[in-house]
């Protein structure tokens, strides 16, 4: 176990520096309510001791639960043989390719990604990956911006509110117009979609399927984007694609999503995988990295860098990425899983999150007082109608052994009694019956 000896001598030699006489008040600036509790660090323990400390903490992380929630991040079957490969030290400790020649290694995987992206999501070029869903859609922002010279993106209501939020939050002190719509019966509504485009539009952002679970066809807003100059960009739950309708036969000009379900565990947010694929026609505003295949002077296969217009390897003005670095451990996982699971078996685990949800759907409308929100098809994911503050009920159902759900309340005014569930290949027919049950109990407490 790492740790840092530093003697109390040592501690009031650095304190003195700093101009303190304490650590209180080295940070007597945050005020003590917000201070978190690691600054109260113990005198040191035994090895013994502080595993059963840590052992104590990670049971406080409900990992009892039978999990129903999704909102972008998904409980998927993982085979141990992702485990496997992505701890190998020779990707565990290289997993960071600077040098557009070395780590071939990692090179290949990643090259493999993202061949696998592109034939995921149907689009043509694929890059290394980005931090997550969120950050991949921004990025997506600045490479419509980039490519048009205009500065207003209209974001679909229907996008992941945390995605949204990360959006506002990076655009912040940037000159860029934020124009968000509302959603139709839980669809795109088209109406107002295109209302708010105009001359000055780079972008129109919607996500398949959306964050209540909703299924669409968005070829018709992506031609009329076409019409007008403007770029279509869909953020996609990659297991879905393994069934629908991808966003190149959509005629999408650059798709991103959160790569977590393929392969990576629910882990405190992170590390997850952004993931981004587009036409060939772009590549070269798309940020981040992208490996090629080529040959060397003896005609020996080789992979390398082919691109990496980041702000260390070009003028600071032309960059398209201001990435330090990448999720490429993340994409060897995802990479890994595909692998493992091949075209076959992703569409299976998609069916089987498909058949099940349509299942509990069943199942849970049954119930007095629960309506299930059916205006529109969904996935894996669907929105339930409370008689009750949905937050109040989720509490409720963890002390009943669920993770029942996400709350919609949280983003969306209005919808306080909403509850949006998720279904995975992981929840069994017994956990689904025993959700009912729970939910019916808790109805009634």
């Amino acid at each position: 176990m790492s740790f840092i000896p530093h003697t109390p001598a040592q501690q009031k030699q650095m304190l003195d520096i700093c101009g303190v006489k304490d650590i209180d008040a080295l940070f007597a600036d945050i005020p003590e309510g917000l201070r978190p509790k690691s600054f109260n660090i113990p005198a040191g323990r035994s090895e013994l001791e502080v595993h059963a400390s840590l052992e104590n903490l990670a049971g406080q992380n409900y990992s009892h639960l039978v999990r129903f929630v999704g909102a972008g991040f998904y409980d998927h079957f993982i085979p141990a043989a992702v485990d496997a490969i992505a701890s190998r030290s020779e990707f565990y400790t290289a997993y960071t390719p600077y040098q557009p020649e070395l780590s071939q290694g990692t090179l290949q995987a990643i090259y493999e990604y993202q061949t696998a992206m592109c034939r995921l999501t149907g689009m043509e070029v694929a890059n290394a990956s980005l931090y997550d869903g969120g950050t991949a859609l921004y990025e997506a922002c600045q490479m419509a911006v980039h490519a048009t010279g205009r500065t207003r993106i209209v974001i679909d209501g229907g996008v992941n509110p945390i995605y949204r939020k990360m959006i506002h939050s990076y655009t912040a002190n940037l000159s860029l117009d934020l124009c968000e719509v509302g959603v139709s019966h839980g669809q795109s509504d088209r109406k107002k979609l295109f209302d708010a485009i105009d001359e000055q539009t780079a972008a129109v952002l919607v996500q398949n399927p959306n964050f209540f679970g909703v299924i669409d066809d968005h070829s018709d807003i992506a031609k009329r984007c076409h019409d007008l100059g403007i770029l279509a960009v869909q953020s996609v739950y990659p297991v879905a694609m393994a069934l629908l309708k991808p966003p190149g036969d959509m005629d999408i000009d650059i798709a991103t999503g959160e790569g977590q379900s393929l392969g990576i565990p629910l882990s405190f947010g992170g590390p997850y995988l952004g993931f981004m694929a587009t036409k060939k026609k772009f590549v070269r505003k798309m940020p981040g990295r992208l490996v090629g295949r080529t040959v060397d002077s003896a005609g020996r296969e080789g992979f390398v860098l082919t691109l990496q217009a980041r702000e260390q390897h070009i003028r600071r003005e032309k960059a398209t990425s201001n990435i330090c670095t990448n999720e490429a451990l993340c994409a060897l996982r995802a990479h890994a899983y595909l692998s493992l699971v091949g075209e076959q078996g992703i569409k299976e685990v998609a069916q089987l999150c498909l058949d099940k949800a349509r299942y509990a759907k069943e199942r849970f409308k049954s119930i007095p007082g629960v309506e299930v929100m059916e205006a529109s098809p969904t996935f894996n994911e669907f929105t339930l109608r409370l008689p009750m503050d949905a937050g109040e009920f989720a509490g409720r159902m963890i002390e009943r052994g669920f993770a029942a759900g996400f709350p919609l309340g949280r983003y969306y005014p209005g919808m306080e009694n909403y509850l949006l569930m998720a279904v995975t290949e992981k929840r069994s027919k017994h956990d689904i019956g025993r959700m009912a049950e729970a939910l019916e109990d808790a109805l009634c407490q």
